[in-house]
């Protein structure tokens, strides 16, 4: 039987329409007040413009605005993180995304853990991610909280269910394992250096692969009746993910395609959380 598909490009779309009606009610609550998602782009990597284009685009579609920041290749710390300071002062901005990587002589965690934990719609500093994982109000990097929305979504049981997460990266791997873990699911965190990393996998009811490299996870290590949730994406390589999802189609019980399952979600989370934040900014 094949198996159900955890659409994430469809559950998107579907948010960005209630999405839109809350932007038009806060508006029309507060004489004409807008949600603003500033998004800061150091450098000219041409990835990383296009990802901060797409988040324009879908602040736009919603009735939001985005205040671009770009800064020049050479922009220092103290530079980004006075840029930082300026828009945490900035009554009219309720989000404050730092698009990553930046040039290699800033110190990112140091400029990431300047934007105010009220603006940190990407749920990236250090602060955030602790109150997340002590099960306090924070708001959670913007991928893994993606994808515990599009499982609570298509009512994926996590309560003491086995989840294996193949990944540690401080915005995906790890915030993603004590998502599910307040979940009440049990959790194993791996990664590509775990001993016996297949017999492992072949005991997870919901596997998340999230470690990077393209179909690390084979097919014939999942279980019949699991769970799989792919994070990654490689274009380069065939457009595949970090799970050989092919031969799982199937036989699992639920899967995210590749493209369209896990990362429209991105997005779509930090929009809903810039959101969120001008509601409690603008409304209280």
């Amino acid at each position: 039987m094949a198996a159900q598909v955890l659409d994430g490009k469809a559950l998107a779309q579907k948010t960005e329409l209630e999405l839109s009606e809350r932007v038009a009610r806060l508006k029309e609550r507060s004489g004409g007040q807008t949600p603003i998602l500033a998004t800061i782009l150091v450098g000219d990597d041409p990835a990383s413009a296009t990802y901060v284009r797409m988040k324009g685009n879908a602040c736009q579609r919603v009735g939001m605005d985005s205040l671009k920041v770009e800064l020049p290749s050479s922009t220092t710390t103290e530079q980004l993180m006075a840029k930082i300071h300026e828009l945490n002062a900035d009554a009219n901005v309720h989000g404050i995304l730092l698009q990553h990587p930046v040039p290699h002589q800033i110190d990112e965690a140091a400029c990431f853990n300047a934007i105010d934990i009220a603006k940190d719609v990407d749920g990236v500093t250090h602060l955030g991610f602790g109150r997340m994982a002590m099960g306090l109000p924070a708001y959670g990097s913007a991928t893994p909280k993606g994808i515990m929305r599009l499982l609570d979504a298509y009512e994926i049981p996590l309560r003491g269910k086995h989840a294996v997460v193949v990944g540690r990266s401080p915005i995906l791997g790890k915030p993603m394992a004590m998502m599910l873990l307040n979940a009440n699911a049990t959790v194993t965190i791996c990664h590509s250096h775990t001993t016996n990393l297949a017999e492992i996998v072949r005991q997870a009811d919901v596997i998340v692969g999230a470690v990077g490299r393209p179909e690390l996870i084979k097919a014939d290590w999942i279980r019949d009746d699991a769970v799989v949730v792919d994070a990654g994406f490689h274009p380069d390589e065939g457009r595949v993910g970090d799970i050989e999802l092919e031969p799982l189609k199937q036989r699992v019980s639920a899967y995210t395609p590749v493209p369209g399952g896990v990362g429209p979600m991105t997005i779509n989370t930090l929009i809903y959380q810039t959101v969120e934040s001008a509601e409690k900014k603008i409304l209280g």
